[in-house]
Parts: C-alpha cells; structure tokens; sequence
C-alpha cells in the first residue's frame, strides 16, 4: 500500500468520524433543546393565571434522587369553550409509577368523579385540583394513593392527538362500535369508531379514550385509557421511533407543560427505554367506592376505606414476598422428619 493511499484512508476515515460524530451531536442537541421546552415558565405556562394565588402552605413535592419509585401525574385536559388564562378541570387524571430497581412500569388511573379533600379548598370532585394548580393537584393524587408524587405531565386533546400522530398511530383492537356526537363543539371532537384491529392516528386514538356512552361509563373509559398509554409507550420504545424523537418532541412540545428539569427527563427516559409494563389498575377499585351525593346534590364517588386503598396501591407498586409453603406430611416424611419424630426418646 503507498502512501498517498495509506493518507486517503486516514483523511476519509476522519471524514466519517466528523460527519457521524456532526449526526449524533445535532441528534442529542435537538432532543435537549425540545426537552428543555417542556417546562413552560412566565406567561408560556399554562398556570400563569393562578401561580401566584396557590396557598402558601402547599409544599413542592419531594425531588426524586434516582433510586426510590418515581410517580408522575398524568393528566389530559378539555379546553374547549374557556378563555385564555383559564385551567380546566382534569379530564383524565393517571399515575405512572416506575421502579428503578425492578424497571417495572405501573399504571393508576384515577376516576375523575372520586370525592376527596383538598388541602386548603374542601371537599371535591379531584379532577377539579388541577385549577388551583399543579402542585394542588399533585398532592390530591399523592394523599389519595399514599405515594409521593414528584413530577406532573399536562396536556390537552391537540397534546394527545400530535402525540399519536407523531409515534406513527398506533394498531390496536377496539372492543367494540363507539358512536357520539356533539354540537357543543361544532361537533369537532364527534365519536365515530367500528368494532375491530385497525390502525389509530391522533384523531381516532383520542375517540376511543374519550368515549364513556355506555352502562361502565368513566370505569370502561378509564381501562380504555391505560390500554392505549400501554400501547402508546410500547410504540416510543421502538428503535425507530427513538430515531425520529427529535421529530416528536418538536411536535407535542407546544401543548405540554411539566415540572420535570432537564436532567430528569434524561434520567428518566433511560429508565423507561429499560423497563416493561407490570400492570394498569382503576383508583379506587369497585370494592373501595361508593356512590353519593354531595350536599349540594351531585353525584360523586366516595373511598370506603382510604387505608384499604393505600394498602391496595403499596402491594401493587412492592408486592408483599412470597411466603414459604408450609411441609405437607409427605414432605415431611421424605425428609426424615416425620420418622425423627415417631421415635422414643433414649
């Protein structure tokens, strides 16, 4: 081999480093960038309006150091006929729990009707907290399952649709035919889905965990939820959606607000790239609810026992050890217990 040819190898080798080490530092500038812009700040958040009127008393939810269980609220909102500047209720509120140690990923989704009290407001519906503000709100979750939660993650029906859209849609089974229509909204966010496997995009997927015009209603609704966040994230950590995230991120960003810093989000989204779905539960189950009235007459969902509930989400989350079976006598007997035991002491 000559020189000059030994120089070519070495220069277009360089070449290559430079053009692939140039591909991978756009790639993580671009995701940095779109992720510092999640976290709306000033008169870009969402909260702008009622930051400065939340109770002194509420206090920011513990940070979360890498190691211990990570909670984050979820929660997806319907905007439609309020003001600029106005918070509306929750109109989906879940819980994403994730374990670093056992890279398990639980999921609680929160019936939006469950009467609970909030700190410093009374008694009320808890999809109502969000309009004081996300740190209320975080806290009716957390005294609610009995779990820290650190982190929230806020977005509305266009949030949801650019989300699915982005991911490619989704395939997925619809259990059932689902028919709704509305004039409210210029019957804009109108239902129109067919029983069957078939491939959602942004606007479909948001039909199907919206509808509740059945005898389960909001418990139908809130399994149909989680459901397709399963399949959703299953879709995220594809390796070809993970190549096109710059993409993604660029797009939801605008309709996404979270209290999650930058290094969190790093963290963060390594650990759910390694981890599986464990499970998805309804809070509270049909076991701890009942149905009520309020005072004033509404009809809310009420929590029979808030210890039972607290119990019930800790052995999800950590489930109890198994407990060694005891020997049968056969066991026993093959063991040279029981034939220890039939002999006369000497």
């Amino acid at each position: 081999m000559t020189r000059k040819t030994k120089r070519t190898i070495w220069i277009s080798l360089a070449a290559f480093v430079l053009i692939v080490g140039g591909v991978v530092s756009y790639y993580f500038g671009s995701i940095l960038n779109q992720l510092d812009g999640l976290q709306k700040k000033g008169e870009d958040s969402p909260f702008a309006n009622i930051e400065n009127v939340e109770k002194v008393n509420t206090p920011d939810p513990p940070k979360w150091e890498g190691t211990e269980t990570v909670n984050i609220l979820v929660m997806g909102v319907d905007a439609r006929g309020l003001k600029k500047g106005e918070v509306p209720r929750s109109d989906s509120m879940m819980v994403v729990s994730l374990d670093p140690l056992t890279k398990k990923i639980n999921l609680f989704s929160i019936l939006r009707d469950t009467y609970v009290n909030i700190d410093g407001y009374g008694k009320d519906r808890i999809n109502t907290a969000i309009t004081h503000g996300p740190n209320v709100a975080m806290e009716a979750a957390s005294d609610l399952l009995g779990i820290p939660v650190q982190y929230y993650v806020y977005t509305d029906f266009q949030g949801f649709i650019k989300l699915v859209d982005a991911v490619g849609g989704v395939d997925f089974d619809v259990e059932k035919d689902m028919h709704y229509t509305s004039k409210a909204d210029n019957n804009e966010y109108d239902i129109d889905l067919k029983k069957g496997y078939q491939h959602l995009d942004g606007k479909t997927a948001l039909m199907y965990v919206r509808f509740r015009h059945d005898a389960m209603s909001d418990f139908a609704r809130s399994e149909r939820q989680r459901e397709l966040l399963k399949a959703v994230t299953a879709k995220m950590q594809s390796t070809t959606t993970i190549a096109k995230l710059p993409s993604i991120l660029e797009q939801v960003s605008p309709y996404v607000d979270t209290n999650l810093t930058l290094s969190d989000m790093w963290k963060l989204g390594g650990l759910g790239y390694q981890s599986s779905m464990n499970g998805s539960e309804q809070v509270p189950p049909m076991n701890l609810l009942k149905e009520e009235r309020t005072p004033g007459g509404a009809q809310v969902l009420s929590v029979t026992s808030e210890e039972k509930l607290k119990q019930h989400v800790q052995d999800i989350i950590h489930p109890p050890a198994q407990t060694e079976e005891p020997q049968s006598k056969e066991d026993k007997t093959a063991s040279g217990d029981e034939k220890n035991s039939q002999q006369p002491a000497q």
